[in-house]
């Protein structure tokens, strides 16, 4: 891995009295995520390293990086080309280890990165702006210092969830730095529906609750608990043992999971701050999809079973008609989880593709 930093030991971070209260009333600490991560990550083969990445503002990004090797210096036209690395971005709430049964296919065609977003995870945890724009440029400003710090001058760039969302916004910003966008099940596409007069497509209960917990970030619920955080996931999230079984028979997912949201709330208040109530991006991504350059490639992969329809993919497609949309069957809206076999086939066979097509150009 080129020019990445040492493991830093996280700092605190700054925050009001209720953040500064919530360590000593969940059992948890970057120590323990630390661990958990390791349990999640300990039937990985191949080999690889994992490192801060340190940035400006003393932030940092947590990487785990794959068989990355230098470019040659000189190819030929008989050398095949090394394809650029695949970025994996997670969704809301995720972290690196949750692609645990997708980093050793992924990475057997190429090198692969993969990092906790600002704000999430074992990266650092500053405070975001409470403007949806200037939020949305911390994640992407830190995206591209990681990327300028690591030595990558393109990268295939994939994305779910939330992750989607901000590799779409990237693309939009640094056209030259990506080579293919791939968005698995991205959050924030569509637009929030018209409302109407009563309201009648929203269940009464879930506009209460929505103003209710509106002044709190959306795992607020989590940290509260307290010493019941670690069974609420359990319980409330049981179907993460079921897309881990082949690898895991324990609580190690879940206990992950609590340790990634039960810290500092620092990506989740971003997150928050892009979005209006019910979950919908307050900069819906698809009014910009125009904004991404025609010679950039895109793929959409969704989950048969997920409750983000395809509509936005399709909508894409009607004005590009090159846009690739993948359904994997039997799949939700964790699909690299719920099939992952099916899901690591669908991103090489698009890999393959695309090196395909960059080595047709290249000896045109």
């Amino acid at each position: 891995m080129r020019r990445m930093a040492e493991e830093i030991q996280p700092a605190a971070v700054q925050s009001s009295w209720i953040s500064s209260w919530l360590p000593s009333w969940c059992p948890t600490s970057p120590s323990q995520l630390k661990d958990a991560e390791e349990k999640m990550l300990k039937n990985v083969k191949q080999p690889f390293s994992r490192q801060h990445v340190r940035i400006s503002n003393s932030d940092y990004l947590w990487t785990l990086a794959f068989s990355v090797h230098p470019p040659p210096s000189s190819p030929s036209l008989t050398e095949p080309r090394a394809r650029p690395p695949l970025v994996l971005l997670h969704g809301f709430g995720g972290g690196v280890a949750l692609w645990a049964q997708n980093l050793d296919a992924l990475s057997s065609s190429g090198p692969v990165y993969a990092l906790d977003m600002l704000g999430f995870g074992r990266s650092s945890r500053p405070p975001f702006s409470p403007d949806p724009e200037g939020a949305e440029e911390q994640f992407l400003a830190a995206l591209e210092e990681w990327r300028e710090k690591v030595g990558l001058e393109e990268m295939l760039l994939l994305g779910h969830n939330l992750g989607g969302y901000l590799a779409a916004a990237y693309t939009i910003r640094y056209p030259h730095r990506v080579k293919h966008l791939l968005l698995v099940e991205p959050w924030g596409f569509p637009a929030r529906p018209e409302e109407n007069p009563n309201h009648s497509y929203i269940p009464v209960w879930i506009r209460a609750m929505g103003a209710v917990m509106s002044p709190f970030n959306p795992l607020a619920g989590l940290r509260l608990a307290g010493p019941l955080g670690p069974m609420l996931v359990q319980v409330t999230r049981s179907d993460f043992k079921q897309k881990y079984s082949s690898v895991f028979d324990d609580n190690t997912v879940s206990e992950y999971i609590y340790h990634l949201n039960a810290q500092t709330p620092s990506g989740e208040t971003g997150f928050k701050n892009m979005t209006i109530p019910y979950g919908w991006a307050k900069r819906p991504m698809l009014e910009r999809m125009g904004q991404i350059q025609a010679d950039i490639p895109i793929s959409f992969i969704y989950g048969s079973r997920s409750s983000i329809d395809c509509d936005s993919g399709y909508a894409i497609k009607k004005t590009r008609p090159d846009v690739e949309i993948k359904t994997i069957r039997g799949a939700g809206h964790y699909v690299f989880a719920d099939q992952s076999d099916d899901f690591n086939q669908s991103v090489l066979q698009i890999l393959t593709r695309t090196e395909k097509h960059d080595g047709d150009k290249y000896l045109d």
